[in-house]
């Protein structure tokens, strides 16, 4: 097995490493890594449900798409990222047990009473400290995770969403846990710098000889790129999402209305607006616009429609 502590905290760029090496490599990998402000949702999830996106917006905080399954979750550089890269036989590549038990242990050994809880949790004294999920290509898996160390929780609280009341969709839901940070239990670790150096040293060990690597030139601009035409692209973060038809209210005109919209794609398929002409005209308007609120302001300003921007954040 081969393994580094990821020099870079660019959110975009470590989840391109994990996808790159997944896809294009034979080896075996334990990565880890720091991310700035970021929230990071489930391949399987639909971005609006699951997310405050306008606060994140507004904090200048991106919202990524992963490539593996499971929920919704946040990272700064209070929280410690793992990924191990590893070759199975077909049909036993996913088991959440064998690939947290080296976190677990890890913890436990430092005086943290730490279990697997449900699926993928791991908790302690019933508090979540640390998210786990995988994605499985060919005979490989790639196996990833959180570790709360010293993570601002109370931005955590404001960018996850548990509102969402609007949507029905058979996309994955994110399970919701009370979630505490391990900084101060473990003893002689003050940043997640350190803590990363010291989980690192016994992935090390655990894994019986890991061969520290660097990652080439070449690696660097493959990564880079699929950084940029990926992840940070609306095509993968909005477009590759579930499908999900949305209803609410809001005002305009100085009266009620109740809009109606199927999304496919991150795309408007089928929109009605009900309480009057106006909108029920410009609902027809609606139908191929992206489902983004730049898309439908300019719409809306377009057919001349007097709405304000506080109701348009209610076609979310």
């Amino acid at each position: 097995m081969s393994g580094t502590v990821l020099e870079t905290y660019d959110p975009f760029f470590n989840l391109a490493v994990e996808d790159y090496l997944l896809h294009n490599s034979n080896k075996e990998y334990c990565l880890i890594y720091i991310n700035d402000p970021s929230v990071v949702v489930g391949r399987h999830q639909v971005i609006y449900r699951e997310t405050n996106y306008f606060t994140a917006e507004k904090l200048n905080i991106p919202v990524i798409r992963r490539i593996s399954g499971g929920g919704t979750v946040y990272h700064d550089r209070g929280n410690l990222n793992y990924s191990f890269i590893i070759n199975s036989a077909k049909g036993m590549q996913v088991d959440f047990v064998r690939h947290t038990r080296p976190v677990i242990e890890f913890l436990n050994i430092n005086g943290i009473p730490a279990v697997l809880s449900g699926k993928s949790d791991i908790t302690v004294n019933g508090f979540k400290v640390s998210g786990n999920a995988e994605h499985v290509f060919r005979e490989r898996v790639l196996h990833h995770g959180t570790l709360l160390f010293d993570a601002s929780l109370e931005t955590m609280n404001s960018l996850l969403r548990g509102d969402a009341v609007g949507y029905s969709t058979k996309a994955i839901g994110s399970n919701r846990m009370q979630v505490m940070n391990l900084k101060g239990r473990i003893i002689n670790i003050e940043t997640t710098e350190e803590l990363a150096i010291k989980f690192f040293e016994f992935m090390k060990e655990y894994f019986q000889g890991i061969e520290e690597f660097v990652l080439t030139t070449d690696e660097i601009k493959e990564i880079s790129r699929l950084a940029e035409s990926k992840y940070r692209s609306w095509e993968w973060n909005q477009g590759f999402s579930p499908a999900y038809s949305f209803r609410d209210y809001f005002e305009a005109y100085e009266s009620p209305h109740v809009v109606n919209m199927f999304v496919k794609d991150g795309i408007i398929w089928k929109c009605t607006i009900e309480g009057s002409d106006i909108m029920a005209a410009v609902a027809k308007s609606l139908i191929g616009c992206r489902h983004m609120y730049d898309d439908i302001r300019n719409m809306f300003k377009a057919q001349g429609v007097m709405i304000n921007d506080s109701e348009i954040l209610k076609f979310f």
